[in-house]
């Protein structure tokens, strides 16, 4: 179940890097910041072992940093006028 998560997470890695590849900068930047608020997410319920490389530090600080930069990279994709005006 945990292996589960981790494979989400990396797909949505991927879609975000196709939508920047693709020059849709507002989604690739929702995207991946919604993908490190899951990543927060799962990084306080599993295990060290099962996430590997993705748990850097202390589970406390892992989920705030991460909640913290993908709550602003949301943030940050949504208040954007699309438009541009």
């Amino acid at each position: 179940m945990q292996k589960a998560g981790i494979v989400v997470f990396v797909l949505a890695v991927v879609a975000a890097s196709a939508f920047a590849l693709t020059e849709h900068w507002r989604r690739a930047t929702f995207t991946l910041g919604a993908s490190l608020l899951y990543l927060s997410l799962l990084r306080l319920t599993c295990d060290s072992k099962i996430l590997g490389v993705l748990a850097v530090r202390s589970r406390r600080f892992d989920a705030i940093y991460t909640a913290i930069v993908g709550g602003l990279m949301t943030f940050l994709a949504t208040s954007v006028d699309a438009l541009g005006s």
